[in-house]
């Protein structure tokens, strides 16, 4: 089945960077002009056996950025990974013209706080959404970030499966509107880490606390693993959250015993 030349570009790998057996970082060139909201995702497809497949992925890179990147996890039993995870360098896809998705920064409710909560890929949003404030921030005629403050918890089973760790610490410590921590929940595994441990919907309350985010004046965003999103929602709701001011972005996991992933 040929892609429809209206509907897809020709996209190009430009870099790949592999953190795990399972984990890779991925940029590509979409092949064409790409126009995106921080937070929202593209669709990648690759020719299998005479049938295309496509999946959803939410996008890394800020639209200051000309090529897009990716943060994905490999669902051995998954449509599209295990393909996605056999292109190197050079190689081609398959790249809807057009982005999609509402899990955009809330600039309209007038709650000034974000709490970004996450599980390993589940970063990916959070990850655009800061690098376009930074960027905007770094220029004296915009007016963001403002007032806006983001607070960023990463949960992780181990160190390694972080990807954006170091790039989001710098941030945090230049920044005065971005908070960020991670957090590992089998240290045991990962003897040289000593940051936080613990699940990351189990640190919610405690974060929310030291941060001082009150309901009334933050958003809740949640992204990754749906049983994290789940914990995290009720968390949250029983803290004073209205559904209205929780955003949810669900990565469905197939495999057993893995992080999370799209497919």
């Amino acid at each position: 089945m040929a892609p429809s030349p209206d509907k897809h570009y020709q996209a190009r790998i430009l870099e790949r960077r592999d953190l795990s057996p399972d984990l890779w970082i991925v940029r590509i060139d979409p092949g064409g002009p790409f126009e995106f909201r921080a937070g929202q995702y593209a669709t990648l497809g690759v020719e299998h056996e005479g049938k295309r497949i496509e999946r959803a992925y939410s996008i890394v890179s800020s639209p200051y950025e000309e090529s897009l990147e990716f943060f994905v996890e490999l669902v051995p039993q998954g449509g599209l990974t295990p393909d996605l995870f056999k292109l190197k360098k050079s190689d081609t896809l398959l790249c809807r013209k057009i982005a999609k998705g509402r899990f955009t920064l809330d600039l309209r409710s007038g709650r000034k706080h974000h709490l970004l909560v996450s599980t390993v890929t589940g970063i990916a949003p959070f990850v655009s959404y800061v690098r376009t404030l930074y960027r905007d921030w770094k220029k004296t005629d915009s007016p963001l970030p403002g007032d806006h403050k983001l607070y960023c918890l990463q949960g992780a089973s181990r160190s390694w499966e972080f990807g954006y760790r170091e790039e989001l610490e710098r941030y945090s410590n230049e920044a005065p509107w971005f908070k960020y921590v991670a957090t590992v929940s089998r240290p045991w595994e990962d003897l040289d880490w000593n940051g936080e441990t613990g699940r990351v919907d189990d640190l919610l309350r405690k974060y929310a606390d030291e941060w001082s985010l009150r309901a009334e004046e933050t958003t809740g965003y949640l992204c990754g693993h749906p049983v994290m999103v789940e914990n995290g929602r009720g968390i949250l709701e029983r803290a004073g959250w209205k559904k209205d001011a929780l955003f949810e972005e669900v990565y469905f996991q197939q495999a057993k015993g893995g992080t999370d992933g799209t497919g």
